[in-house]
């Protein structure tokens, strides 16, 4: 994005989205749960730096935001403005991050991360919201060398247009916390004339439920030297109507899931409808961000019925202590889908030790739960207890995959005891919800 745009008005003509995960497709026209974002003022800390909170007052009827900096790729760059107001949107989000005093002098990567807390209008009260839209606008480049990126975590489902010019790779948070993981959308180094909704290749929304907090990172990438590393950045609360019909995906997944099991990795999936696919590429990663192919497995192709798969993949030779998996379909044509990432922590416990790991500590929205190999597809019974021994949250599963997660966003902040329980066998851990 510019420092200087020429803003375009034309809503009317949105071409057609079409979501790259196998949430649920968008069969007609969606409510916009629009939040406003403007008259933005420095709260606490100090404007621009890590930890600075800036407040967005009203977001919609209920409830304001307050915007932490949480952190960065290096002390080179800075925070410009909090909230660009004279050109783009007004409603949107769009802070200003330069790097270097916009100068690049070779191959470089830089970002700032925001979390974007929801609290009740005019107090320091948490809230949450059931479900919103946030759309990254003109993630584009500079027509040389310079790409921007904006990254998103913990949404439901994202969407991108079909023929997208965005490159979309995962991403762990700032402190690497597996709990939190994201998307990152590349742009093209071509330089698009103004913050224009009706250019959706350049564009990506994502959809949000009962959170009360979201993590951005912004940033950009250069392959060589670029003297504008000042950009401006724009997200919009929004979502779009579609008003075009949605083309059904070729697979729809409802179930994927990864098991650790003696020095290899199970991993089953099922589908409940498939047309026209070819074959599952099963990708592995030990960053989370980079895949390769670890197998292949051929499709039914066309059905209608629930199809079952099975993949092993042997993890001997693996010296990571984490690894992940994601599905890859790919159809006749040679089109693609992506299903959600499996994480998979290789244990370095003896096999009659009873131990279950449990992060982030402290956890904001959702801790994960990694039990050990000999609970796995059993019955588990997941409980969080409060200060006083009460079950304040319990979850039980049938078939456990060996890390599990719990949604802990609606809970008061304060000590936690995760017990988990398996055959008469019990493990417990501490944790704090902030």
């Amino acid at each position: 994005m510019k420092t200087s745009l020429l803003v375009k008005q034309n809503f009317l003509n949105l071409v057609l989205f079409v979501s790259v995960t196998f949430s649920s497709v968008f069969t007609q026209a969606q409510s916009s749960n629009e939040l406003k974002f403007e008259n933005s003022s420095l709260k606490t800390g100090t404007a621009g730096a890590d930890g600075a909170v800036y407040l967005f007052p009203g977001v919609n009827n209920t409830m304001d935001a307050w915007v932490k900096i949480t952190g960065r790729s290096s002390s080179l760059v800075k925070l410009s403005t909090i909230d660009i107001t004279s050109t783009g949107f007004s409603k949107a989000f769009q802070p200003q991050i330069e790097y270097n005093n916009g100068n690049v002098s070779g191959a470089t990567n830089w970002w700032m991360e925001f979390e974007i807390n929801f609290m009740t209008k005019n107090t320091s009260n948490t809230a949450a919201i059931s479900e919103a839209y946030a759309t990254g606008l003109d993630i584009d480049g500079d027509d040389n060398k310079l790409k921007e990126w904006d990254a998103f975590y913990g949404s439901t489902s994202y969407t991108v247009e079909s023929n997208t010019q965005l490159t979309i790779s995962s991403v762990t948070g700032i402190l690497s916390q597996l709990s939190l993981l994201g998307k990152k959308f590349l742009g093209t180094s071509t330089d698009h004339s103004g913050i224009d909704t009706s250019a959706t290749s350049l564009m990506t929304t994502h959809f949000f439920q009962n959170k009360n907090s979201i993590t951005i990172r912004l940033g950009a990438t250069t392959t060589g030297s670029a003297n504008n590393a000042k950009r401006m950045y724009s997200i919009w609360f929004k979502n779009f109507a579609y008003t075009a019909p949605v083309t059904t995906l070729p697979v729809k997944l409802i179930s994927f899931s990864a098991m650790e099991n003696n020095n290899k990795v199970d991993l089953k999936w099922t589908t409940a409808t498939e047309i026209n696919v070819s074959h599952f590429m099963v990708e592995r990663s030990t960053d989370g961000t980079n895949f390769s192919d670890a197998g292949m497995v051929f499709a039914y192709g066309n059905t209608t019925s629930k199809s079952d798969y099975a993949f092993t993949d042997n993890i001997s030779n693996i010296q990571s202590g984490v690894i992940y998996y994601r599905l890859r379909s790919v159809d006749v044509d040679g089109k693609t889908q992506y299903s959600d990432i499996r994480i998979i922590r290789i244990s370095k416990q003896e096999k009659n030790d009873i131990t279950i790991l449990t992060y982030p500590n402290p956890v904001t929205n959702e801790v994960r739960i990694t039990i050990p190999a000999n609970w796995q597809n059993k019955k588990v019974v997941y409980e969080l207890l409060n200060a006083n021994g009460q079950t304040a949250k319990k979850t039980v599963t049938t078939g456990s995959s060996q890390t599990e997660s719990m949604n802990v966003s609606s809970l008061n902040s304060g000590l936690y005891i995760v017990k988990v329980t398996c055959e008469g066998q019990s493990a417990i851990q501490k944790i704090i919800k902030q």
